[in-house]
């Protein structure tokens, strides 16, 4: 092979390195820009000093550790919200508690659905006896509050035969016809007091007669001394 044509082979390669060269640098080009279009901010980074990487590193840093503040503040409010709503919670729970127990042990006035239950004994027959078989009969059906005449009757209520004649609960003398407010299930009550060789049976029996009252709402004011 000539001189001139091994150079002619010379320059064909370096022409055909040259645009392989211009093609890859065209392409970087290609992408450099759509990275740049796609993402300043990446640019902005790309171009800026190191002094200004620098502050705004510092700036990302400062901005994230407050941000990691606020959520430790967000953090504890909501445990103390937290606190807070199971204490209320947790209170009310107590004065629910405590009203029901006041309630039952006679220490509170009490009101809702029950009965009013009325025994007219116009010959004064009926004894202590009787009238306690009557309140063991509404505390079998289910009787939660109960109240006779103005006396609130509790765990520790008596009755006795007054030496006057008629009866004497707590210490009180109570007057005819009796009256008792009884706070329970009205239908429940009022059954359990008329079933067959029940209270009102035992009443018509004994000369006396009782009559009930179904109520949607039964107020109880009288009250024990704690």
């Amino acid at each position: 092979m000539s001189e001139s044509e091994k150079g002619a082979g010379r320059t064909r390669r370096f022409d055909r390195g040259r645009l392989l060269i211009g093609v890859l640098c065209a392409a970087l080009g290609f992408a450099v820009t759509a990275e740049v279009r796609s993402n300043d901010r990446t640019t902005k980074f790309a171009t800026a000093r190191q002094d200004e990487l620098v502050g705004i590193l510092g700036d990302l840093s400062q901005r994230s550790e407050r941000l990691r503040g606020d959520i430790r503040d967000l953090e504890n409010t909501k445990s103390g919200l937290e606190r807070d709503t199971q204490g209320q919670t947790a209170v009310e729970d107590a004065r629910r508690r405590a009203a029901t127990y006041g309630m039952l042990a006679g220490t509170l006035p009490a009101a809702g659905p029950g009965i009013q239950f009325t025994i007219d004994d116009p010959r004064g027959r009926l004894r202590a006896e009787d009238l306690l078989d009557t309140l063991e009969e509404l505390r079998d059906a289910g009787a939660e509050v109960i109240q006779v005449d103005d006396v609130r009757v509790g765990v520790s209520t008596y009755l006795a035969d007054a030496a006057s004649g008629g009866v004497v609960a707590d210490g009180r003398i109570l007057t005819r016809p009796y009256r008792f407010l009884v706070i329970g299930d009205p239908h429940t009550l009022a059954t359990a007091l008329g079933i067959p060789g029940g209270v009102l049976q035992t009443l018509r029996n004994s000369g006396a007669r009782g009559s009930v009252a179904q109520e949607q709402r039964i107020v109880i004011r009288a009250i024990r001394s704690p």
